[in-house]
């Protein structure tokens, strides 16, 4: 309230003059200074240094209050390498002088980022076993290490086989897709049939589409490829 009062009373005061008018003596309160003369206070200095994309070999002294890093301020005791040569000092760029500031962003990243099935596998291993042989169980599970080293998804179909058509049918219940179309027909042939493979779809999510689009055709192929292998087998190249 007193500093309100002082305030309101600022324009209306009295003041001495000195120096033909060039100065003049108030009388004021002055605790807002405080703020910078806290801003560079310490109760200690730490020698360091810094990883700022380099060699981390320049010397700093860090002025610490109550654990935090104040501000820093490179250091000057590098000796001379020889006669006749000027010293190394000082050492330290601006990038060193404001990693400070980097320490307490909001945007540092102070732990590993881990995928979350990764962490729930890591949680359910720690029941039972050690920290060293929970990891090592994680990674010889083939399913477990598929399951956060892949993107996973699920989709139902109804698959109905026509004989009189004759086609199979694969019709799209539920899942990630806007629609999915797949037939397989068959015609008759005189040594065999010829086997007709159709498929259309649409991921809901573009950013889906977009990501899994080309993996998803890709896999589609192999899959084509290895039926058309598979009949080699059976029915012999020629067949």
């Amino acid at each position: 309230m007193s500093h309100f009062l002082e305030r309101l009373t600022y324009l209306s005061r009295r003041r001495e003059s000195f120096a033909d008018g060039h100065g003049e003596l108030r009388d004021e309160d002055r605790l807002w200074e405080e703020g910078y003369r806290q801003r560079w206070q310490h109760d200690k200095i730490v020698r360091s240094t810094h990883g700022v994309n380099c060699t981390g070999s320049c010397s700093w002294k860090i002025y610490v209050k109550s654990g935090v890093v104040t501000w820093e301020t490179q250091q000057t005791d590098y000796p001379r390498t020889r006669p006749g040569m000027p010293n190394h000092e000082p050492r330290g760029c601006s990038r060193g002088a404001s990693y400070s500031w980097y320490l307490y962003s909001a945007s540092r990243i102070k732990y590993p980022m881990v995928r979350g099935r990764l962490v729930k596998a890591w949680r359910e291993a720690r029941k039972t076993l050690p920290p060293v042989e929970a990891r090592a169980a994680i990674t010889a599970d083939a399913r477990t290490a598929k399951g956060y080293k892949a993107i996973r998804g699920t989709f139902t179909t109804q698959v109905m086989m026509k004989p009189d058509e004759p086609i199979i049918d694969v019709k799209y219940i539920d899942g990630p897709f806007k629609y999915l179309s797949n037939i397989w027909g068959f015609e008759p042939a005189s040594d065999g049939c010829f086997v007709r493979f159709f498929i259309d779809y649409e991921f809901k999510s573009r950013i889906l589409g977009a990501m899994m689009g080309t993996m998803f055709d890709r896999a589609f192929r192999m899959f084509s490829e290895a039926f058309e292998k598979r009949a080699d087998v059976i029915y012999g190249k020629d067949g």
